[in-house]
């Protein structure tokens, strides 16, 4: 622990403010983690990419961060408003080195060998964990709200994923409004980033998977269910918060699917369909 860091215009200061910037993280490789929630996940699951943590006494105080095993310093109030992206900071913010997954190590190549897989996939039944059952994966083409996105990497953590897929036409997964709204599933399930949507989808199908994509023009959720399309491993594409997807895209999936809509409302919010979409998978794939 350092002294306290009490100018806001400090470069320091300036430095992990600017890592709200997408140029910034992308150059630095690094970026914005807010919040003792989101601090502790990675203090837990992924404490190698901690890189600063900044601190007011009284929160270190509160969340038990006097002696975390990270570069830390305290700070002032008035320079942790200087860092933060939120209005109303809770008194933690740190600096994380980004960890994408390759899109290889959610779909790896078919030429690894069709004995390979198939010795993977018993390995998956024969298991008891949830983590073993036939694969779930989310994959966002052009989401480009940051709290969709993030919700969408929390509900698919909460089923079970094995992975979540941002295309490059995609919000970043490291924007800090993503980052809060994941509330540390970031650290939980992997994420790739930058790939095309028409590559994704090849992969997923070269191994076996059924792709699905959440769609207005599709077959209702329930029917699909029950005709089994959901009892294998499954990749759901969703698409464009407004537009939804490009006739170019549902022509690359197996089936277009809706989330029905029994009520008055005009539609669903995207995120509450993607968590419908991902749970009823779950719900398949454990009964």
């Amino acid at each position: 622990m350092s002294e306290l860091l009490e100018n806001p215009r400090a470069g320091r200061v300036k430095a992990v403010a600017a890592l709200s910037k997408k140029d910034v993280r992308a150059e630095t490789g690094l970026f914005l983690l807010e919040g003792p929630q989101a601090v502790r996940e990675a203090l837990e699951y992924a404490p190698e990419l901690l890189r600063e943590l900044y601190v007011t006494p009284t929160a270190a105080a509160r969340y038990g961060l006097d002696d975390a095993p990270v570069d830390t310093w305290f700070v002032t109030e008035q320079v942790l408003d200087a860092m933060a992206d939120t209005v109303t900071p809770q008194g933690v913010v740190a600096v994380c080195q980004q960890f994408p997954t390759s899109v290889k190590d959610v779909f790896p190549d078919r030429r690894v060998g069709d004995a390979a897989a198939a010795v993977d996939l018993e390995a998956r039944a024969d298991a008891d964990e949830p983590a073993a059952l036939p694969g779930l994966v989310a994959i966002l083409e052009e989401v480009r709200d940051p709290g969709n996105a993030g919700t969408i990497i929390r509900a698919a953590d909460s089923a079970g994923a094995d992975a979540v897929v941002l295309t490059g036409r995609s919000v970043d997964p490291y924007n800090p409004k993503v980052v809060r709204s994941t509330t540390g599933s970031l650290f939980h399930v992997p994420v790739s980033v930058g790939v095309t949507l028409a590559d994704t989808i090849a992969r997923a199908k070269a191994l076996g998977y059924t792709v699905l994509a959440a769609d207005v023009s599709g077959d209702d959720l329930p029917v699909v269910r029950a005709e089994g399309m959901l009892d294998g491993p499954t990749a759901w594409v969703f698409g464009n918060e407004a537009r939804g997807l490009t006739t170019e895209d549902l022509a690359l999936v197996d089936r277009a699917v809706k989330v029905p809509i029994y009520g008055q409302a005009e539609s669903m919010n995207l995120a509450t369909a993607a968590s419908v979409c991902l749970y009823e998978s779950a719900f398949a794939l454990r009964s």
